[in-house]
């Protein structure tokens, strides 16, 4: 790599828990709170370096649970600020892509606007425009709430959560052709016809004024991403039983971080999940040749993360 495309040094005492845990190629991953590295950072070398900021944060549920979630207007309150200080690392075409799991009034079958008013505020507090709304479909998920669609029968399984993409909408780096998606056995039949019934549609618009017979190698995709999550057994969860840690227990499916990874930042740019978990933000990143930093505060879900990276070279304290 170019001297431009190396890390700014990371290196020395950052507090007490506050440290470098593994480093790889393109990538590090920090331990300690958010809010503490987010400075450091910043005196690194890593303002207006960052490409995309693109995270799950805990979700704020109505109580709290064992990796660490906060809940109600402390919730929002305390996630907005994170944001807040974390944009000035951001480049000036880079992004802000937040996904927001659905929280319930507890002891009744009614959705909190918790999150949806989080995601608005990150967007009032940051001066971040919303480029897109998008849903993560997760089909195999539980049928949950348990108390109200389980035993009660009065719901359906929530099995969607929310992602904003925030950014400056003017400036953002993002490019479709970089997530086109095969075509369908219609469209190809179409395309090796080049015809179809000539007129206008009913929105008065024109099918054959609009290039849409132009093979372009894939569909655009929909702001509506189809991802179940089934693996049960793979590298992750065999180190961490056989190192004897605990498995993070909310997951993101991989296939959320590779559309935004792919859509929006090239080859070397820098990716920041300021909340890793086992960090599948990192390994995305990792294959796809981006350079990544992850956050994590517990220490064990940091450690845990290694299995995803056998080469990794651990950091000396």
């Amino acid at each position: 790599m170019t001297k431009d495309q190396t890390f700014p040094s990371l290196r020395g005492n950052h507090g007490p828990d506050m440290h470098v845990l593994y480093r790889t190629e393109l990538g590090r991953m920090l331990c300690g709170d958010v809010k503490s590295w987010t400075g450091k950072l910043a005196n690194a070398g890593f303002g207006k370096k960052v490409d995309l900021i693109f995270t799950s944060p805990p979700f704020p549920l109505v109580r709290e649970k064992e990796y660490g979630n906060r809940h109600g207007e402390e919730f929002s309150l305390w996630l907005v600020d994170v944001f807040a200080n974390l944009v000035p690392l951001l480049s000036p075409t880079g992004s802000l892509v937040v996904e927001m799991g659905n929280a319930w009034v507890r002891g009744r079958p009614a959705m909190s606007l918790v999150p949806l008013k989080t995601l608005i505020q990150i967007a009032e507090s940051t001066g971040l425009d919303v480029c897109q709304q998008f849903i993560a479909h997760n089909p195999s998920r539980l049928p949950s709430p348990t108390e109200w669609v389980n035993r009660k029968r009065v719901r359906v399984k929530d099995s969607y959560t929310h992602i904003w993409w925030f950014a400056n909408a003017d400036n953002a780096k993002a490019n479709n052709r970089n997530v086109l998606r095969p075509y369908s056995a219609a469209m190809r039949n179409l395309l090796r016809r080049q015809t179809f019934n000539a007129g206008k549609r009913p929105s008065s618009w024109s099918l054959s004024e609009s290039g849409f017979l132009k093979d372009n190698g894939g569909s655009i995709p929909s702001s509506v991403i189809t991802a179940p999550h089934t693996l049960n057994n793979d590298d992750y969860i065999a180190f961490c039983k056989k190192s004897n840690l605990k498995i993070h227990p909310a997951r993101i499916q991989r296939e959320i971080p590779e559309f935004f990874i792919q859509f929006c930042t090239d080859p070397k740019d820098i990716v920041l999940d300021p909340f890793a978990g086992s960090n599948i933000v990192g390994e995305v990143a990792e294959k796809a040749g981006r350079r990544w930093l992850a956050i994590e505060i517990d220490p064990e879900y940091a450690i845990g993360s290694l299995g995803r990276f056998p080469r990794a070279k651990m950091e000396k304290r």
